[in-house]
């Protein structure tokens, strides 16, 4: 075996190994969710679950929480924070990238600066403008931290800095203004980093535990990331219930990933290059 096969084996055995490390946790979870409350206490831990058929925990938990109301919140939660990312962040995204207007970069600064604060500290001002609004428990109050996306604005203009000025300059030509140039020019060549960043969106507003437990107080608004930590109790935990919730509650993301994959990977690789 020479040197090159060796290195190519050496790397496929680290990245299977890396593979079942990274896999451990999703079946150690699923595995879970058909066991017993005596058999999440066994020591030694077991993996597997003495009957595969034993349905009690989805059950339960289908039984604690509304997960069609669960689904719904979360899933127009994720869509409408989507929407409104591609059409403000690409719009603004163009302008930094292609439009020269005053205090450009200093405006520029100020967005990507948002990036460098936690969003903990948002928290506070965004609760009494919706508090005032008096949109509590609604759909809106979920998207609301949404609607605009420091991040998807510097996403994009890396992908618009990749389109050649000549490109835009020749629809001015053709009496193009720059909207017009925009939708017809800009946008379409943008297709796969606008997938790409409705994957980030989808995944940050899945994950997106504090905002909806402080915002939205009734159950049946809840989204899945927030519904999940009603599950624990307060002195125990009921293991199998806890699992059988969070395997519910991966359905959505797993057929986003399912879909949206090779956009996800394409997107990183085309947008993370120009600067």
């Amino acid at each position: 075996m020479n040197r090159e096969k060796k290195l190519n084996l050496t790397a496929y055995i680290l990245l299977i190994f890396g593979s079942i490390m990274m896999l451990f946790p999703f079946l150690w979870m699923l595995f879970t969710s058909f066991k017993t409350v005596p058999e999440t206490t066994m020591i030694p831990p077991t993996l597997l679950p003495n009957d595969f058929s034993n349905m009690a925990a989805y059950n339960q938990a289908t039984a604690s929480l509304p997960f069609l109301s669960l689904y719904f919140n979360t899933i127009s939660m994720i869509f409408w924070r989507i929407v409104t990312a591609l059409l403000f962040s690409s719009m603004a995204g163009y302008a930094f990238a292609k439009i020269n207007f005053p205090f450009k970069k200093i405006l520029f600064a100020l967005v990507v600066s948002q990036l460098m604060f936690p969003a903990q500290i948002y928290i506070l001002p965004q609760y009494e403008m919706i508090a005032r609004l008096g949109m509590a428990d609604t759909i809106f109050a979920l998207v609301f931290p949404g609607l605009v996306s420091a991040f998807g604005t510097f996403f994009l203009r890396q992908a618009y800095m990749g389109i050649p000025d000549d490109l835009i300059a020749a629809t001015k030509i053709d009496g193009c203004n720059h909207f017009r140039a925009f939708l017809s020019v800009a946008a379409p060549l943008t297709k796969t980093p606008m997938a790409a960043l409705s994957v980030f969106t989808a995944l940050f507003a899945y994950g997106d535990l504090m905002w909806p437990l402080i915002v939205n107080t009734k159950t049946n608004m809840l989204t899945l990331s927030s519904g999940l930590s009603t599950l624990r109790g307060q002195f125990s935990v009921n293991y199998p219930n806890l699992m059988a919730g969070s395997v519910l509650a991966m359905i959505p993301m797993i057929i986003i990933y399912l879909i949206f994959q090779r956009q996800f990977i394409e997107g990183i690789a085309l947008t993370g290059t120009k600067s």
